[in-house]
């Protein structure tokens, strides 16, 4: 968790996460530029004691099915999602363990998390060049609990996020 943006992030993209109540679903609708893309998402943990490793399933919908889907019982997280290489050069890629920086909106406005994208092969590292909380085993950072927290919870993770800064 970071206290703000850090410098050097490029390529946004703007995501809508509809995760749907009482499972391990999520539809997502992504746009950066003029492409928008939505999918149906699973997100599911072989170690459900450890959030370190999460198996994620895609399946690419048309409008129309998103939409469609958008009616069942969920909560909404929107967030803009940057892209930061491990050198600190901006980049469109998170190949190579690239980091990606989401900045929260609405009801999680001023939270700010950074993510290493690492192969289930490799060892748990910190980020480099970016200082901030690692709240990697922290569930109350996880994107279902994000959605459909509390004000109060909220409240505690904001000020979690400005001790951080």
């Amino acid at each position: 968790m970071l206290g703000q943006l850090p410098d050097g992030l490029a390529s946004p993209t703007a995501i809508v996460d509809w995760y749907l109540s009482g499972t391990t679903l999520r539809v997502r609708r992504t746009e950066a530029g003029s492409e928008v893309v939505y999918k149906l998402g699973q997100k599911v943990r072989p170690d459900e004691a450890s959030p370190a490793v999460v198996k994620l399933t895609n399946i690419y919908l048309t409008e129309p099915e998103y939409t469609m889907l958008r009616w069942l019982p969920g909560h909404e997280l929107r967030k803009t999602r940057w892209r930061l290489s491990p050198d600190g050069a901006a980049t469109g890629s998170s190949a190579n363990h690239g980091i990606v920086v989401d900045e929260f909106h609405g009801h999680l406005a001023g939270l700010v998390l950074a993510e290493i994208e690492l192969a289930p092969e490799d060892a748990l590292v910190a980020l480099p060049g970016i200082a901030g909380l690692d709240v990697t085993f922290d569930d109350r950072f996880s994107g279902g609990r994000l959605a459909g927290a509390s004000t109060a919870e909220v409240r505690d993770l904001l000020t979690l996020a400005a001790a951080a800064g």
